[in-house]
């Protein structure tokens, strides 16, 4: 999704006033639009072949299919899209559940328009927005889940890990570093399974509880 001309939008929410509200937002944007609008996630998992979205915008609590749910589904289904979560949860339960399913950004409702807009680009550029609430609660919940073990790293893939928690895309860790995209996705590959992580948000937390910001030459 990287240098995506205009992000295709699905607006996923229950509440009717919601989903206008959203799309009037988007599509108030230059650079975005929407695409389509679900009530649910089952109504969203049919739009998508149709819609062909970069981001599905989610929210969790839903009659029917629930947002955790849903973006389960999409992220085995439809890996090339991206879910960002826009709740009004951010106890920490509710927000390991919607990662662990492959939600690549969290951002709450009462956020500020702009900043939603922005997290759209973000999630869009292959980063992992996460509202500073949100990613307090990840990080207290993995520190009392799962202690971060001591790992052994070589200098590149600490390089590369610490742009990641940095929210660096792939293309703009590997202009950072100097090597190629697919060389940064063979890092990442590697070091997923040294920290013991299964998506790039669990990384980029880690990165930022357990590394020091990386000196790029």
């Amino acid at each position: 999704m990287t240098g995506v001309a205009v992000i295709d939008v699905l607006v996923v929410d229950d509440h009717a006033l919601m989903r206008a509200g959203l799309q009037g937002l988007i599509d108030g944007a230059e650079d975005m639009r929407v695409v389509g609008m679900a009530g649910d996630g089952a109504e969203a998992l049919d739009l998508i072949p149709r819609s062909s979205p970069h981001v599905v915008l989610m929210d969790l609590s839903m009659p029917g299919m629930d947002g955790v749910t849903a973006t389960g589904r999409i992220s085995e289904e439809h890996p090339d899209t991206a879910v960002l979560v826009l709740t009004s949860f951010s106890d920490q339960a509710r927000v390991l559940q919607a990662l662990d399913a492959g939600a690549v950004g969290y951002v709450l409702k009462d956020t500020d328009p702009a900043d939603l807009l922005d997290a759209i680009r973000a999630v869009a550029r292959g980063q992992s927005p996460l509202d500073p609430r949100v990613a307090r609660t990840v990080l207290h919940g993995r520190r009392v889940a799962a202690p971060a073990p001591a790992v052994e790293l070589t200098e590149r893939e600490h390089e590369v890990l610490a742009l990641v928690g940095r929210g660096l895309a792939n293309k703009q860790i590997a202009r950072a570093l100097g090597i190629r995209e697919a060389t940064v996705k063979a890092h990442l590959t590697s070091v997923f399974q040294r920290i013991g992580v299964r998506d790039r948000t669990s990384a980029a937390l880690w990165a930022q509880k357990n590394l020091p910001r990386p000196r790029v030459r």
